[in-house]
């Protein structure tokens, strides 16, 4: 009965009442619990206020400010994030309070229940256990709107608290009179400059307020008060009826915020507000139009598409101006101007997703990319409030502007789009310079070298096919040139993807270990990523039965994760993780093949991993990409590769999909309803006519086409088989010759060394050792005895020549031996005890592998002189990086000893230099020595301890990083 009455209503006219609600499958409570740190509050559809509670300050599964296990209730603040891995926003607090004022933060804080707490598309309630009273919150694109109903018999206070959560750089606050109030807050946390202005009305007048700042209580304070420390308390004296707030918003000034509220929330209708932004919802998520009567399915596909209409936000007001990345206010002329890019993420399935449903968004969002490089010189990476937090790797806005041009959507400045492409890619950033030329990167480059060079070279590939279609030849070839460096990387011994080091291979080297080499993965998460080159890559690994081979082995083998704790990789299948981004598109890739009966097989595994349950995401929303995937392969298909123009086919799991065009016409996609046992494709009509390739081009998306899937419980291994219907990849690019690998010493050496050259059949290989010498045919391994800088090039059987493969190898400079009496941590060993007298010294960019690292312990080791000597100096060199967790030891003594038993005390270096810091520097540590004359040199150093609360890891073991130990003796 309820698919016929879905039915019936589908086939009304295409307006929002005649249409199902979809609002009613929406449930905002998912993913806030286990990882998925989205929130449960009000808010609109790409709305620039996000208002909802905060139950939790401090953590990594605080990010979003709301975590269901939580208990109590700081306030209600208006702007959130959803699914990020970092924290920051909640700003501008209310907590309304049925008791006595307390401005302290633990104790102004409510108890509340789950059982007494709702959320539904634009509304959130929750009764407030401690001050007997029932909040309400609803939003419009820029305005908050709060309800509050008081007990009868109690006090009636509303407390703002502009401290709440991030460092505050400045704020302000005015009262105006007795029904409005006015402010700002400049804070600085992963944005690192983020003012927001507000403008608040109430409808009763208030009777009395209290300001305070530092460390004072000011009563009916009138003017301007000005401080970094803001509270106020607000006090009501009506109990017949609520109390309603109204709080506006804005990333421009006062009067921006002002002007906001009087476009969008004039009155003070609470019922109409929330009405108006169930309608909002209910008109976005009708854009696809799902008939099923499995509710649990419904429940997961809405919420999911609910939560990838949460990001992008409204960034300009509802004038038109906004605040740039040059800190200048700018008026968006002709499009809303947004912020909130989560690229790295959200280029994958999200903006693919919003060029099928959402074209109008989509060009704004690329103008807004465009009108930030104009104001940064770079596209945005991971754009946060007008800043560039520079987190996360790519420039995979070049991702979401080439799809977006490929699909024929272009109302922006095409020519300054490939321009500011151009230039991005070409920016001396992020090991981009050593990357444009020698086509990959070392872990000597750049940390996380592999994953930095597999996604610069889609960006390039990306590059390349945009100034195709624009005729751009000499673009076009620069960039497909560009875009197959990655393949140096691509190891034939091991068949994985691996990180290079000093010229040859990184060694010891496990496929399941998460180290700095890799983003938030390891090299079986990013072997299978070259989705433009798909060709190259099937090929290098024998075909396509051991492609398919190794991505069986993917998905069956342990889910035994080595290396790093990285709580992003969840939601695994074997070595496949769908809670971490790298992975979204390879249970797809069976399709390149010839078998994507696997890829319908997976993918009907990994959709199990969601259900509509606080913690039924696989991982991080990390701002709508970890829905879009759900909705992408719910609906039956999948960008494997944004721009170009192809979708990989998987299976639907609803009966029917419709996805809405303007004049009421719709591309349809129909199944007779896939079930846990019958998830393989038997057969697929594309308009009615037998379709047999995996893979569905963007030009049948269009109104009037349809889909219909027959399904059944055994895989028809002859769909999308045979070589003419496969997937097809992009890239073909002969002139490629792959670079010679240098093996030799891993660590410093000491008397004399082994060097082999290796390259691929059929090279020959020439080295030399001198920068301007003459090159040496490379006939077999060879000697050094000394410090050595080795070039080396693989020339094919055409004549062609690979980039140059460099190595230094250093040879210990003294005879000295390093005793190391802490246990140092197994990924942070830079090759061993001698890297730390070798004379070559670390950065601050600490993932090259150059520093040795000690966590939750004291540094204590010992340096064997060889014999006495005369010593008038003693140091070592130290890291800081406490957002990695990398602290500056407290302190260091260093001793001297002539037998290696009996130590004197030489000197103690205590430094002033703050942790709490984002900055990460070097610092040496050194004395004179008191103590003259010894052959035994011990350093001790003081380990700061555990993080303390104000870190997101608080608790956490910190770590001791040095390099080198400085030591002048004769």
């Amino acid at each position: 009965m309820f698919r016929k009455i879905l039915t019936a209503l589908l086939f009304l006219p295409f307006i929002a009442m005649a249409q199902p609600r979809y609002t009613e499958f929406v449930d905002p409570f998912i993913g806030t619990g286990g990882h998925g740190h989205t929130f449960p509050g009000a808010t609109r559809p790409f709305g620039m206020v996000q208002l909802s509670p905060d139950t939790r300050l401090e953590g990594w599964d605080g990010c979003s400010g709301y975590h269901y296990s939580d208990s109590r209730i700081y306030g209600f603040s208006h702007t959130h994030l959803s699914g990020t891995g970092v924290a920051d926003y909640c700003d501008i607090l209310l907590k309304p309070m049925g008791r006595p004022v307390s401005f302290d933060k633990e104790t102004y804080a409510s108890g509340f229940s789950h059982e007494r707490e709702k959320a539904s598309p634009g509304f959130y309630s929750v009764f407030l256990d401690d001050d007997r009273l029932n909040a309400e919150l609803t939003a419009t694109t820029r305005v908050g709107v709060h309800r509050y109903t008081f007990a009868p018999d109690g006090p009636r206070h509303v407390l703002l608290d502009l401290i709440h959560r991030d460092p505050v750089l400045e704020a302000s606050l005015e009262v105006i009179d007795e029904r409005r109030v006015r402010g700002m807050r400049r804070s600085s946390s992963w944005a690192r400059d983020q003012p927001l202005y507000f403008y608040m009305e109430f409808d009763q007048p208030i009777l009395n307020w209290t300001i305070r700042s530092g460390g004072r209580e000011m009563q009916r304070r009138k003017g301007i008060v000005e401080a970094k420390d803001i509270q106020a308390a607000f006090e009501f004296g009506s109990r017949d009826k609520p109390l309603l707030v109204k709080v506006a918003i804005s990333h421009v000034s006062m009067q921006g915020a002002e002007g906001n509220m009087a476009a969008e929330c004039p009155g003070w209708d609470f019922d109409k507000v929330r009405s108006d932004a169930e309608l909002a919802w209910q008109q976005e998520l009708s854009k696809i139009q799902v008939i099923d009567n499995d509710i649990q399915d419904l429940k997961n596909f809405y919420s999911a598409l609910y939560h990838c209409m949460i990001h992008p936000n409204v960034a300009s007001d509802a004038d038109g101006h906004y605040r740039g990345q040059d800190g200048q206010v700018k008026q968006a002329i002709g499009y809303d101007h947004y912020t909130v890019f989560s690229l790295w993420d959200t280029y994958r399935a999200l903006h693919p997703l919003l060029t099928i449903i959402d074209k109008r968004r989509t060009n704004d969002f690329i103008r807004s990319m465009l009108a930030m490089y104009e104001e940064s010189g770079r596209l945005p990476v991971w754009e946060l409030a007008g800043n560039e937090t520079n987190c996360m790797i790519g420039y995979h806005a070049v991702s979401v502007i080439a799809d977006a041009y490929a699909k024929k959507i272009r109302n922006w400045n095409e020519e300054k789009a490939l321009a500011a492409m151009v230039n991005t890619a070409k920016a001396n950033v992020f090991g981009l310079e050593a990357y444009a030329k020698k086509g990959y990167l070392e872990i000597e480059d750049e940390s996380e070298s592999v994953s930095k060079t597999l996604e610069y070279a889609y960006n390039d590939w990306c590059i390349a096919e945009m100034a195709r279609l624009m005729r751009k030849q000499d673009i076009y070839e620069e960039f497909l040139a560009r875009s197959v460096g990655y393949r140096h990387l691509l190891d034939p011994a091991t068949g994985f993807i691996r990180p290079r080091s000093n010229g040859g291979w990184l060694s010891p080297f496990d496929p399941r270990e998460v180290n700095n080499h890799f983003t938030e993965a390891n090299a079986w998460q990013y072997t299978f990523y070259a989705p433009h080159d798909l060709s190259y890559l099937i090929q290098s690994m024998g075909g396509d039965a051991g492609f398919e081979k190794k991505l069986d082995e993917l998905f069956e083998s342990p889910s035994t994760i080595t290396g790093r704790d990285q709580a992003d990789i969840t939601g695994l299948v074997g070595q496949y993780a769908q809670g971490n981004e790298p992975s979204h598109h390879m249970a797809y890739l069976y399709a390149f093949s010839g078998s994507p009966w696997k890829t319908q097989k997976w993918v009907d595994q990994i959709m199990r991993l969601y259900t509509p349950t606080p913690d039924g995401l696989p991982g991080n929303e990390d701002c709508g990409q970890m829905s879009a995937w759900y909705v992408m392969s719910a609906m039956g298909f999948y960008p494997v590769t944004p721009g170009s123009n192809q979708y990989i086919i998987g299976a639907p799991i609803f009966e029917s999909v419709r996805i809405a065009f303007p004049d009421n016409a719709f591309f349809t996609i129909r199944s007779d309803k896939r079930s846990a046992s019958t998830p393989y494709i038997q057969e697929l009509l594309v308009n009615r006519e037998r379709w047999d390739s995996p893979y569905l081009p963007q030009h049948f998306i269009a109104p009037g086409s349809d889909m219909e899937f027959k399904m059944g419980s055994n895989p028809n291994k002859a769909f999308g088989s045979a070589q003419r219907v496969r997937a097809k990849s992009t890239v073909i690019w002969p002139d490629f010759v792959k670079s010679p690998a240098l093996e030799g010493p891993r660590a410093p050496f000491r008397g004399q060394a082994e060097v082999t050259i290796t390259g691929e059949p059929g090279q020959r290989l020439y080295y030399t050792m001198r920068e301007d010498g003459e090159t040496t045919a490379y006939e077999g391994p060879f000697p050094i005895t000394a410090s050595t800088v080795i070039r080396a090039v693989a020339v094919d059987s055409m004549g062609k020549q690979s980039p140059v493969a460099k190595a230094d190898f250093r040879m210990v400079p003294n005879d000295w031996k390093v005793e190391v009496r802490s246990k140092v941590h197994p990924q942070y060993t830079a090759g061993g005890p001698d890297a730390l007298i070798d004379g070559m010294r670390g950065d601050a960019e600490w993932r090259k592998g150059r520093w040795q690292g000690y966590q939750g312990q004291e540094l204590d080791l010992v340096i064997d002189l060889g014999k006495k000597r005369r010593i008038t100096h003693i140091g070592a060199s130290f890291l800081q990086d406490t957002r990695a967790w990398i602290v500056l030891p407290v302190d260091m003594t260093v001793s001297v000893s002539r037998n290696g038993v009996d130590f004197e005390e030489a000197g103690y270096i205590r430094h002033d230099r703050p942790a709490q810091t984002d900055d990460a520097f070097v610092l040496e540590l050194s004395r004179e020595s008191k103590v003259k004359k010894g052959r035994y040199v011990r350093i001790q150093a003081r380990n700061f301890g555990k993080l303390p609360e104000w870190h997101p890891g608080a608790g956490g073991e910190s770590y001791i990083f040095i390099d080198e130990v400085l030591i002048d003796a004769k």
